[in-house]
């Protein structure tokens, strides 16, 4: 049997991540979101957008994996199982998951805006958010040294996206957990297996615009549902 696993935000807002539509606090509470998370304010304001990166990458390295990642890792007992997720937080891989695919890149890989080189030096600790910091610059054409993650106006990296589409498409079942299911084209996805009359449950606990086409649409928290969601497939889908 093989399952796919399409995790977003909401899987990791129990180990205490913050949401990205989430309202932050402090020294970033007024600052317009697309300038911090778009190509065009990485161009304008690149010390901005570094400083605010870093500060995120801290934020998930202080975090654990939750119920939920550890469910869908030791599903690998009884399944194959692939994981594409929106999420830039790595917990599927701190929770033993083996096939994970990051649609929108991940906060622990950085490479140079320029020459694309992967970018393995220092990367310095940021216990507490400040509004600027000097990105470093690449040894091979000295260029900046940016996170590895999917800006609004970029497109999604080719290779996990085609493993994504292939992990769908052969999939069994498609479990959609923690995703708001708007953000398009990853959103895309369940409704792919849809198409292809593979079954589709959705865990999340407010409704979205997938709960109405799901197989099944579970009004739960993702770390509640997920522990023992193979064993009660069978009922689940009489």
């Amino acid at each position: 049997m093989q399952v796919t696993v399409f995790s977003g935000a909401g899987i990791s807002a129990e180990s205490g991540v913050p949401t990205f539509r989430d309202v932050e606090t402090g020294l970033w509470a007024k600052v317009d979101p697309y300038e911090i998370s778009s190509a065009q304010g990485w161009r304008a304001h690149p010390e901005r957008v570094w400083a605010w990166y870093l500060w995120r990458h801290h934020m998930m390295r202080a975090v654990d994996p939750n119920n939920a990642h550890r469910a869908v890792a030791a599903w690998e007992d009884y399944a194959d199982v692939h994981v594409v997720t929106q999420n830039v937080d790595n917990l599927h891989e701190r929770a033993g998951s083996n096939q994970v695919y990051h649609v929108h890149g991940s906060l622990f890989e950085f490479r140079c805006d320029r020459c694309q080189s992967a970018y393995h030096g220092d990367v310095p600790t940021m216990p507490e958010p400040v509004e600027s910091v000097e990105p470093p610059r690449c040894e091979e054409c000295g260029g900046l040294i940016r996170p590895n993650v999917v800006w609004f106006g970029e497109a999604l990296p080719d290779d996990a996206w085609q493993r994504s589409v292939e992990a769908v498409a052969n999939s069994d079942l498609v479990v959609a957990v923690g995703t708001s299911s708007v953000v398009y084209p990853a959103a895309g996805l369940p409704e792919l297996a849809l198409a292809n009359g593979t079954p589709v449950i959705e865990v999340n606990p407010e409704p979205t615009p997938l709960s109405k086409s799901a197989t099944l649409s579970l009004r739960e928290s993702a770390a509640t549902v997920l522990p023992g969601l193979l064993q009660r497939l069978p009922a689940l889908l009489r």
